[in-house]
């Protein structure tokens, strides 16, 4: 444990264990956070970790404070990371922003938990998306097991670092609290992406110049370079733009850091599909209810129901083309949510009314069992 594992071995750990894990794998050297169950061990286990890795660790008074640190690590070039759960990703939400418009590349580990207790939910889909100011694009994964916990972790700050851009790590109370079997590979066979790093003569700078794929090289602060980062629309130079003088200036503020991300939405997409080919009904799920729509598809399919199970790991952006073609090819949609039916409006609006899309919601800190989802599939196929 005090260095990243570097033989290929098999480990039983905590979903929260194997975020750390996936944190220092994917390069993360800063953490910043605050206690909040369930997903506290984050923070208590990298308390330990980032000493040993040659990272730093801060406890701060709160997660607005987690947040804005994570970020000024950021811009210092750090990979870095905060974690919370839902009443604590409320408070971070003008930071997400504020990162969202300097574009400064963080993780930020979210553990749903139901008000007031630690049993998992769903409800706060839709904030992971909509919850800041003004117009942006998030990337969010949701994680389906303890290995996934790790892999996406690291898949997390590589999205991070190629579009300079926060990304939302969803971990369900049940996934941050369950133990499970983790494969971690060598490090040097674990695929990393780090910024594009400023170069040139100081002076000669744009820090918001992009490229065709619109995200900018990023300096460091300490190497000379002078950047104004701050929460309004900026030119290439970083000064704040004048919506009565320079109207299009904003539209195209917006149209790059939002175009960095929906133009590359089918590359960020991240899903599984199991007997699509064939199916007249689908499930399509998220999180950990995965596990039990791919149970009750598979027995729905022992009795004959030509089911289809789909499982979304990028939830933002929305993956619009796989989700078009689930709608296209099948008759009916049957979404399981732990919450009162939130993301199943986003398969409604993709749907225009070819697929019948039926929300099946739950929110009384259990998630679905696959009897649940198959009564469902059979009502359904009748």
């Amino acid at each position: 444990m005090k260095r990243f594992r570097k033989i290929s071995r098999t480990h039983f750990m905590l979903g929260n264990h194997a975020i750390v894990e996936g944190a220092i794998a994917a390069g993360c050297r800063y953490f910043a956070g605050y206690p909040i169950t369930p997903a506290s061990e984050i923070s208590e286990i990298m308390s330990r970790r980032m000493p040993e890795v040659g990272g730093r660790f801060i406890q701060m008074e709160d997660e607005m404070g987690s947040i804005f640190s994570v970020i000024g690590a950021s811009l210092a070039g750090a990979k870095a990371m905060t974690a919370t759960a839902s009443a604590g990703f409320n408070y971070m939400q003008e930071g997400i922003g504020l990162a969202v418009t300097i574009e400064a590349p963080c993780v930020i580990v979210d553990v749903p938990r139901t008000r007031q207790d630690i049993q998992p939910t769903e409800a706060d889909i839709m904030q992971m998306k909509w919850g800041a100011s003004g117009d942006y694009e998030i990337i969010c994964l949701v994680a389906s097991s303890v290995q996934e916990a790790f892999d996406l972790t690291i898949e997390a700050f590589n999205f991070a670092e190629q579009y300079r851009n926060p990304v939302v790590l969803i971990s369900e109370a049940n996934i941050s609290h369950m133990r499970g079997r983790v494969e971690i590979s060598e490090q040097n066979k674990i695929k990393l992406v780090n910024r594009k790093p400023a170069k040139g003569p100081p002076e000669e700078y744009l820090p918001f110049r992009a490229g065709e794929n619109g995200v900018p090289a990023m300096s460091r602060f300490g190497e000379g370079f002078r950047v104004l980062y701050t929460h309004n629309p900026h030119d290439e130079r970083g000064h704040i733009l004048d919506v009565e003088s320079d109207p299009n200036g904003y539209e195209k503020f917006y149209d790059r850091i939002c175009g960095k991300i929906t133009r590359d939405a089918d590359k960020i997409a991240r899903f599984e599909t199991r007997f699509l080919d064939d199916a007249d009904l689908a499930i399509v799920s998220y999180g950990t209810e995965s596990t039990s729509a791919l149970e009750s598809v598979i027995r729905a399919r022992s009795e004959g129901i030509k089911a289809a199970y789909v499982k979304l790991t990028t939830v933002w952006p929305v993956p619009e083309k796989l989700l078009k073609e689930v709608t296209e090819k099948v008759k009916k949609i049957i979404v399981p949510e732990m919450n009162m039916g939130k993301y199943v409006n986003e398969i409604r609006r993709i749907s225009c009314g070819e697929a019948h899309v039926v929300p099946l919601c739950k929110n009384n800190g259990k998630m679905h069992s696959p009897d649940e989802i198959l009564e469902r599939i059979r009502s359904e196929s009748r």
